[in-house]
Order: structure tokens, then sequence, then C-alpha cells
């Protein structure tokens, strides 16, 4: 198929736009404006890109811990998103989720899980009832290469499988699950395999181009509608730590390098003026958008109030 220009652009301003906002988040934990932790996706931007942008509104998205670039992707605010990063009343979940937990009915998006692989059975289930109402849609559910290893995945791709639910399972397979690398922790190279113990469709293919993904990606949605589940792998890397308290001494700068010359928004920068036309001013232009983007959502995070201490306990469900 043939990506309208337009679409081109899109993409290169989303996958900017997410690279801008975690290097300001960056600077905004080590400022101390940020409490807890932070998982940033610096590198692997195209794939949550990518996926998300070949979807609909009425689409769902299940997010990782590391889903910054799925949440853009998605359509999420900026505002909203930097507002929750920095605990402010005015985020998407009024402060009380931070950057690992940002979610937002409106896009589609059923929220982000910090326990590995703890979005994949709850993603079944939004697929399950997306078909029992008979919508037209599909729910994508995003997890790590690690991710492949718990129970959860395993008996949801079963059950997804048995009743031909529409969902794409995407694997971002970074190669390291915190800080082990995928050879010590499963005996195979190509993660999509696995699909083929419960009678579905798998393919991995470069997570860095982010075309390439959404192409993949309109494609599966149609596949997923038609015939159920599919695994697609996107295989990419992480150029950050695991968090920022990773000193990420499981891995040399050797390896670090080589994958920061395959960056994801420089291959792409490099597409679009080689193969599509796109000028340096252009590109410049669109940086200079996604940065000035950024900055908006700084200041209406910082001007945003804080939570008050009387409502901690709403929106917590009992029984």
């Amino acid at each position: 198929m043939t990506i309208t220009r337009e679409k081109l652009g899109e993409l290169y301003l989303k996958m900017a736009q997410t690279r801008r906002f975690e290097e300001t988040a960056a600077r905004l934990f080590t400022e101390g404006k940020v409490h807890g932790t932070a998982h940033f996706c610096i590198g692997e931007e195209a794939t949550g890109v990518g996926v998300c942008s070949a979807l609909a509104k009425e689409d769902l998205i299940a997010q990782t811990h590391r889903g910054h670039n799925q949440a853009i992707g998605k359509g999420m605010s900026l505002d909203l998103m930097m507002a929750e990063f920095l605990g402010k009343e005015a985020g998407y979940c009024h402060g009380r989720g931070g950057c690992m937990h940002i979610a937002d009915s409106s896009s589609g998006s059923l929220g982000a899980n910090g326990i590995v692989g703890g979005g994949i059975p709850i993603a079944v289930g939004a697929a399950f009832a997306l078909r029992y109402r008979k919508v037209d849609a599909v729910t994508v559910c995003f997890f790590g290469d690690g991710a492949t290893n718990e129970g959860a995945f395993h008996e949801a791709l079963n059950l997804a499988s048995v009743w031909k639910l529409p969902i794409l399972f995407v694997c971002v397979n970074n190669y390291y699950a915190m800080s082990t690398h995928i050879g010590s922790h499963m005996n195979i190279e190509d993660i999509s395999i696995r699909a083929k113990a419960y009678g579905i469709r798998g393919e991995a293919m470069d997570g860095n181009d982010v075309a390439a993904i959404y192409e993949a990606t309109l494609e599966a949605k149609e596949y997923v509608k038609r015939e159920g589940p599919m695994l697609l792998v996107l295989n990419t890397y992480r150029i950050m730590g695991h968090s920022k308290s990773d000193p990420q001494n499981y891995r040399s700068k050797e390896e670090v390098e080589g994958w920061k010359k395959r960056d994801p928004i420089l291959l792409f920068r490099k597409q679009l003026a080689e193969a599509h036309g796109f000028s340096p001013a252009e590109l410049d232009a669109l940086d200079e958008a996604a940065s000035a983007d950024v900055a908006r959502a700084v200041e209406f995070a910082e001007a945003s109030p804080e939570p008050r201490v009387e409502d901690a306990l709403r929106d917590v469900y009992a029984v």
C-alpha cells in the first residue's frame, strides 16, 4: 500500500513528540519534580507509534509501563500525560497513576500495567466484550519479551485462540527482561514461533521501521477481525536503562552505541528525505513543532493544581 504524505509526516511528528516528551520527563525527574521511578522507551518509538497510528478511536489498547509511545500514537493529550507524570490533579488519572499507569477510556486506552504481563488477560477480556457487543473494533495488547514467559501470556493466548477473539498481541522485544538478556530466559530466537502452540498466526519484523509497522498493523487489524488472534513481534532496543535507577552494568557501551546507529527516528528521517521527498526544512519544522508541543505540556502541567489530601480515596473502589 501507499502511505499518504500527510500520514508519513504524522508518524514522524508522533515519534519526535515521544522522544521530546521523554527527554523532558527525564530532566524533570533529575530536578526532583517527579516522584517514584520512570521507564522510558527511547529507541522504541516506532513500535507504539507505528501500531497505534493504524488504529481507529474505537479500537482498544492495553499499554505497558514503558508505553508513552503507545499513548501518543493513540492520540492521547501531551498536556494531560505530562500533568499525570508530575502527579497533578489535571492528569489523566488525577495524579494518582504517574507515568506507569496512564489511562483514558475516551482514547480507547485500557491503561498501562506495572505488572509484567498483567495487561494480557485484561486485553483478552476486552476483546471478548467487543465481540459480545458486536462492536466493529479490535483490541491491541502490548507487552515485552519477558512477559512471554509469564503464565498469563500462555493462558490468554490459548483462550483468545479458542474463542477466535479480535485481538492483536504485540510483543515489543527489546532483548532484555529488565537486566536479563533474551538468550538467558528462553531457548528460542524468534518469539513469534510461540504462536504456533496456540494455532494462531505469528510474525516478527523490524521494530525500528515505523512505516512498515504501520502497514503491517493495518493488515493485521483486518486479519484479526476475520480470523481471530495474531502475535506480532517487533524487534527493537531500549537505549536507556530499564528505569531511572538502572546502572546498566549488564550490557556493553559498544552494544548500546551499535543500536543508536539504528535509531528509529534517524532512520525514518533518512527514509522520508530519500524516498518521499521531504526537505530538511520540513523535517526540522516537525522537530520544532514536537519540541513546542512538549514545552506547552510542561507549562500546563506545572500550572496545574496538586491533588487534595481530602480526595486521596476518590476513585478507589471497594465492595
